[in-house]
């Protein structure tokens, strides 16, 4: 699989991430099987956050993988924290006893990337900074990163903490697509010119921060996949064109769609079909044109200006 730079990091990291959000619904063998999958594919970057099935999903990934010494130096761990029940938490105390926590599940010394998950509107960046030295300096992680923020966040972030930004991972797909439309309906007196995100797109590739865009396949928020969907179909009509032309699957298209923004993405995959995950992975081999890559977007229900 080809790889990119996390960030502005030294971090080689595969384009496409496997997200361990629902992993609790499978049982060993399908567990097994589905981190078998991933690694044989070259997809070795494992998202978790320490709220995926409170925190059964790290412990349940960590006996698939069969965790080791050996298994650890070949892969690639990603998690997050931040979110507590009814309520959002950056608070140094908080930061410090999830990186435990999630490293006991997973069974490691350290994560090669932590990602304050949702914004704290209480934040203290001081205590960010605090805790991110701390995690640095005593190995337990490598690089850090953001979730669902905006650039003016970041940038109060960035004021505190010494350590690189490298991500930003953010609700991004064909049908969810306002971060990039909004950017060719400037000044325009319609809906699309809304800008919603602060630029957010632009931002992160004027700073080197890698987007990993979430729910790849999902319409409006966990409403559910707009592939095959009645819903839309004059995009799954175009979609569909598009992969009987390069030999895939729509499943490939969906994720080649981003991976041909010049941001250089790193989608991050929901699956646990273990063919769905082969597909997702196939998407690095493929490059859409740019007419079918404007024709999907058009398809999508967007209107040029």
């Amino acid at each position: 699989m080809r790889t990119i730079k996390l960030g502005n990091s030294a971090l080689e990291v595969p384009v496409v991430a496997v997200g361990c959000m629902r992993i609790n619904s499978l049982d060993k063998a399908e567990a097994e099987r589905f981190v078998q999958t991933s690694l044989e594919e070259g997809a070795n970057f494992f998202d978790h956050a320490d709220i995926y099935g409170g925190g059964n999903c790290e412990e349940i990934f960590a006996d698939a993988i069969h965790m080791s010494d050996s298994v650890r130096e070949n892969i690639i761990l990603q998690s997050k924290c931040g979110i507590r029940k009814g309520m959002f938490d950056f608070s140094k105390e908080h930061i410090l006893a999830s990186v435990d926590g999630i490293l006991k599940r997973l069974r490691t010394d350290y994560l090669d990337i932590l990602l304050l998950h949702r914004p704290d509107t209480l934040v203290e960046p001081e205590e960010v900074a605090e805790a991110f030295d701390i995690l640095e300096s005593s190995g337990k992680v490598r690089h850090f990163g953001v979730s669902n923020q905006n650039p003016m966040q970041i940038q109060l972030l960035q004021k505190y903490v010494k350590q690189p930004i490298v991500a930003n991972q953010l609700q991004l797909s064909i049908t969810n697509a306002t971060m990039i439309t909004n950017g060719f309906n400037v000044n325009m007196e319609n809906e699309a010119a809304v800008n919603r995100d602060g630029s957010i797109l632009d931002f992160c590739r004027l700073n080197d921060i890698t987007i990993q865009p979430w729910s790849p396949f999902q319409y409006g928020f966990f409403q559910g996949v707009f592939l095959g969907n009645e819903k839309f179909p004059e995009l799954n009509k175009k979609i569909d064109e598009v992969a009987e032309k390069h030999g895939v699957s729509n499943t490939t298209i969906a994720i080649a769609w981003l991976l041909r923004h010049p941001a250089r993405m790193q989608p991050v995959t929901g699956t646990m079909n273990v063919e769905r995950l082969r597909d997702c992975c196939r998407a690095s081999e493929v490059q859409l044109s740019r007419e079918d890559w404007y024709g999907i977007l058009r398809a999508a229900g967007n209107v040029l200006p």
